[in-house]
C-alpha cells in the first residue's frame, strides 16, 4: 500500500513534542509530521486505557507505535471494509498481552472500533479483552494469549497460504497469483522462551517459508524486569541455524534512542524479496518509551504507569497531560484515509481475480466451495464399509483407511504426524509431502504444493500449526500422534476450542492396549482431561465401520476440533443387522444402543467407549446365562451425546434403569454422570505396566467377568436407596470390609 505522504500540520509540526525527544527518520516512508503525530497519539492512548482500566500491558504498546503504524498504513495489503478479503495479508500479535498495539491501529485503521472501546479495555462486554480473541473483535485473525501460540500458529497459516496456492493456482510465477500474501507477526522476548516457538521456528525455516516475516521486540523486559536474569542467547545466530533470513533494526544504535522508520521498511522490503526464506527481523526497542521514570523496566511491562508518569510522558510528546484519550480531528482523518487505500489495493486486485476464475472455472468452483464450509455432493459415498472380522482390525488401521479413501474427494483435507506417520496411519496412500522439493526423500516423495505433512518430533508446535492452517478457513487439517503425548499439545488444543476451530487430531495408541512400551506411553488420565475441555468432542469409535462414521461426523462439524482416540490392537469389526449389533450410523449421535435387551426394559444397562465395548458385549453375554438382561450402549463421543435431545437420550439411558455400568480402560473420572448414583465403574485407576496388551486387560481387572459382577453390584445397589454422588468407595451397609471400589 502506498506510503501516508502527510500534509504539514496547521499548527507546527512537532505541536509541542520535546525537542529533546528524537523524531523518527521516515523519509524514504514519506512520513510528515502528521504521521508522527498518529504514532505518538497511539502511545498516550495506550497508557491512557491501561490506567483507565487500572491494570494492563501499556509498554511495549508505546514502543511498538511505530512498527505497528508502518504495517497497518504502508506495509500490509489489507481493506478494513473487508476483513475476510482473501488476498489480505495476515497480522499476528504473538505477544497477546501487548493488546492495545493491535487495537489501536484497528481504532486508527477504521476497523470500526472507536475510541468508547479503548476507554472499555478490558471490561465486561468490550471488543477489547485483555488478550485479542478470534471471532469477538473485528480485524483480530487469532486468539493470542498464551506466549508463543501466535508465533507457532502463524506457521501454520504460512504453510497453509502454500498449500492454498497449490490447490488454486499452482502455476502461476511467485508474486503473481491473487492468492499470494504475506503473514506478519510480531513476537517479544517472552514468545521467543517459549519452547513451542522453538519447535515451529525450526520447522519453518525448514518449510523454507518466504512468505512468513516475523518482527522480533527485543526490549530485553519481562515481568521479572531485565531478561539478563534469565534469557541470554544470541537469536539472531539461532534463527539463522534454523534457516531463516536474519536483518536486525536497533533503535538504540547511534546511544541516543532513534526511532528508524526508514531502516525498518527497507528491512521489510528485503524480507518481502526473500522468497525461499521466513525472515525474522529483530528489532531493538525500550519498552515504555519515552515514559521518563518507567521506560525499560519491568514496571512498564504489566501495569499502568501512574497518574503522574501518564502525565508526564503526555507532556514530552506534546499532550495536555490533563486530557485523557485525546485523538485530533485531523490525526484522525489523516491516519483512516488507509480505508481508501485497502479499498483501492481491494479493487486493483480484483481484475486479477476475475482473469483466475476465468481461466479455471473448476477452481473456481472449488474456492467457492471451499469459502462456504461445503462438503461436496455424495462424498459419503467414498466411506469404506468394513466387513464384519471377528480377528478385526485396529481402530487406527481403519482410520487411515478412510483417509486414504477421501484423498481423491476432499482435496481440502490435508496433515500428518508428528513422526509417527506408520503408526498413526495418517498418511493417505499415494499422495505428495508438503515439502521443498530439495528436501524429499526416498520414503516421502513430494513438492512444495504437496499434502502429506511432517510435524518431525514437535507435537506442541503441531497442534499450534493445525491452527494456524484451520485460521485461512479454506483447508481442513489433521495431526496424529499417540494419545499419551495429547498433554505435549494441550494448550494449542485448548485455544482451538477456545477459537472453534475445525481441526482434527489423530490420537493413537489410546490405552494400556498399546502393550509392551509401558506405562510412560500407556494413557490413564487423558481421556478424562481432554473431555474437561469444553468445546473439544472426544471420539473413541469401538470398530472400524464406527470409525468411518466418526470421521464423516467431525468432518460434518465445522464449528469444534476433535480428538480421535484410536487402538493399536485389533479390534472385531462387528456384525451389523436385525439379528445382531445395531448399524454404526448411530455413532453420529455419539451414543446408541448397539446390542438391546431380550425384554422391554433391562436390567442393567453396559455402556462402554473404544475397545471396550467388546468387552460389555461379552459381558452381555455372561449375565445373559445367569438370566440377566442386559443393554450395551456404545457411546463414541460423550460431547456428541449430551448434544442430542433429551428424549433421545432417556431412549438410550431410560431414566428409570439405575443399574449401569460403564467401561473404559481410563480413570473413571466423569462417568459418575452417565452410570448415576447406583452405577458402577469399570476402570483404571493406576497407571499401567509393560506386557502384552491381553496380559494387562486380565491383570488389571477390565475383563467381561468383571464388567459382568458390577453389574450385578449395580443391579443389588439399584434396589436400595437413592444416593446421591453414589456410594462412598470402601463403604458397606454396616460399615466394614472393602467394599466396591467404582
Amino acid at each position: 500500500m502506498a506510503p501516508p505522504n502527510a500534509p504539514e500540520a496547521t499548527d507546527g509540526p512537532d505541536r509541542g513534542r520535546d525537542p529533546g525527544l528524537a523524531r523518527p527518520l521516515a523519509e524514504a516512508a514519506g512520513w510528515g509530521p502528521l504521521d508522527v503525530r498518529a504514532v505518538d497519539t497511539a502511545r498516550v492512548l495506550a497508557a491512557d486505557a491501561v490506567q483507565k482500566a487500572g491494570h494492563g500491558h501499556p509498554g511495549t504498546a508505546m514502543s511498538l507505535a511505530p512498527l505497528a503504524y508502518l504495517l497497518f498504513q504502508q506495509v500490509m495489503r489489507h481493506d478494513p471494509a473487508d476483513d475476510q478479503w482473501i488476498g489480505r495479508d495476515r497480522f499476528v500479535l504473538s505477544c497477546g498481552h501487548s493488546s492495545l498495539t493491535l487495537y489501536i491501529q484497528l481504532y486508527l485503521s477504521g476497523y470500526g472500533m472507536e475510541l468508547d472501546d479503548l476507554k472499555a479495555l478490558r471490561t465486561w462486554g468490550s471488543i477489547t479483552p485483555g488478550h485479542p480473541e478470534y471471532r469477538h473483535t473485528r480485524g483480530v485473525e487469532i486468539t493470542t494469549g498464551p506466549l508463543g501460540q501466535g508465533l507457532a500458529s502463524a506457521v501454520g497459516m504460512a504453510m497453509a497460504g502454500r498449500r492454498e496456492r497449490g490447490l488454486l493456482d499452482p502455476d502461476a510465477p511467485a508474486g503473481t497469483s491473487p492468492f499470494d500474501h504475506h503473514v506478519y507477526v510480531v513476537a517479544s522476548d517472552g514468545d521467543l522462551m517459549e519452547g513451542v516457538t522453538s519447535e515451529a521456528s525450526s520447522l519453518a525455516g525448514h518449510q523454507e517459508l518466504g512468505n512468513l516475516i516475523f518482527f522480533y521486540d527485543s526490549n530485553h523486559i519481562s515481568i521479572e524486569d531485565d531478561t539478563d536474569i534469565s534469557f541470554s542467547e544470541d537469536v539472531t545466530a539461532r534463527y539463522a541455524a534454523y534457516g531463516w533470513h536474519v536483518q536486525t533494526v536497533d533503535f538504540t544504535r547511534t546511544g541516543d534512542y532513534v526511532e528508524d522508520v526508514d531502516a525498518l521498511l527497507a528491512a521489510v522490503e528485503a524480507a518481502k524479496s526473500e522468497s525461499g526464506r521466513p525472515s525474522l527481523i529483530l528489532l531493538r526497542t525500550i519498552i515504555g518509551w519515552p515514559a521518563p521514570t518507567k521506560q525499560n523496566t519491568g514496571k512498564a511491562h504489566g501495569s499502568a504507569l501512574g497518574d503522574d508518569e501518564v502525565a508526564a510522558t503526555k507532556k514530552l510528546l506534546g499532550f495536555d497531560p490533563d486530557a485523557d484519550f485525546t485523538v485530533e480531528d485531523d490525526v484522525l482523518e489523516h491516519a483512516r484515509a488507509v480505508v481508501e487505500r485497502g479499498a483501492s489495493a481491494h479493487r486493483a486486485w480484483e481484475p486479477r481475480y476475475q482473469v483466475w476464475r476465468a481461466a479455471h472455472p473448476e477452481r473456481a468452483a472449488l474456492l467457492d466451495r471451499l469459502r462456504e464450509q461445503k462438503l461436496p455432493e455424495g462424498w459419503t459415498d467414498s466411506l469404506p464399509v468394513f466387513d464384519a472380522d471377528p480377528k478385526g482390525i485396529a481402530t487406527r488401521k481403519a482410520s487411515g483407511d478412510v483417509l486414504t479413501a477421501l484423498a481423491p474427494v476432499l482435496p481440502e483435507l490435508w496433515g500428518g504426524s508428528a513422526d509417527l506417520a506408520g503408526s498413526n496411519n495418517t498418511t493417505m496412500e499415494g499422495e505428495p509431502s508438503f515439502v521443498p522439493e530439495g528436501k524429499q526423500t526416498g520414503e516421502f516423495p513430494g513438492n512444495p504444493y504437496g499434502r502429506t505433512l511432517h510435524f518431525g518430533i514437535r507435537e506442541h508446535a503441531m497442534g499450534a500449526i493445525l491452527n494456524g492452517i484451520a485460521l485461512q478457513s479454506l483447508t481442513r487439517p489433521y495431526g496424529g500422534t499417540f494419545l499419551i503425548f495429547s498433554d505435549y499439545m494441550r494448550p494449542a488444543v485448548r485455544l482451538a476450542a477456545l477459537m472453534k476451530l475445525p481441526v482434527t487430531y489423530v490420537w493413537t495408541h489410546d490405552s494400556i492396549g498399546l502393550g509392551e512400551d509401558g506405562p510412560t506411553h500407556q494413557p490413564v488420565e487423558q481421556l478424562a482431561a481432554l473431555r474437561a475441555i469444553p468445546g473439544l468432542d472426544v471420539v473413541r469409535p469401538a470398530d472400524a465401520n464406527e470409525t468411518s462414521v466418526c470421521w464423516r461426523t467431525v468432518l460434518e462439524h465445522h464449528d469444534r476440533p476433535a480428538g480421535l482416540a484410536l487402538t493399536r490392537q485389533p479390534l472385531p469389526v462387528l456384525e451389523r443387522g436385525a439379528d445382531s449389533c445395531a448399524p454404526a450410523s448411530g455413532a453420529a449421535r455419539g451414543g446408541y444402543v448397539l446390542a438391546d435387551s431380550r425384554g422391554e426394559t433391562p436390567d442393567v444397562i453396559l455402556v462402554g467407549t473404544g475397545s471396550e465395548v467388546h468387552i460389555a458385549l461379552e459381558a452381555r453375554e455372561l449375565l445373559a446365562a445367569d438370566g440377566v438382561d442386559a443393554r450395551v450402549v456404545s457411546m463414541p463421543c460423550r460431547e456428541w451425546f449430551a448434544d442430542q435431545p433429551y428424549a433421545y437420550q432417556d431412549e438410550v439411558l431410560p431414566p428409570g434403569v439405575r443399574a449401569r455400568v460403564s467401561v473404559e480402560a481410563a480413570v473413571a473420572q466423569g462417568w459418575r454422570d452417565v452410570v448415576g448414583d447406583a452405577g458402577r465403574m469399570v476402570s483404571l485407576e493406576h497407571f499401567g505396566a509393560s506386557a502384552a496388551y491381553q496380559r494387562l486387560y486380565e491383570e488389571f481387572g477390565i475383563t467381561p467377568a468383571a464388567v459382568a459382577e458390577a453389574a450385578r453390584e449395580s443391579i443389588r445397589a439399584a434396589a436400595g436407596p437413592v444416593r446421591p454422588g453414589g456410594e462412598r468407595p470402601g463403604a458397606t451397609p454396616t460399615g466394614g470390609g472393602t467394599g466396591d471400589v467404582g
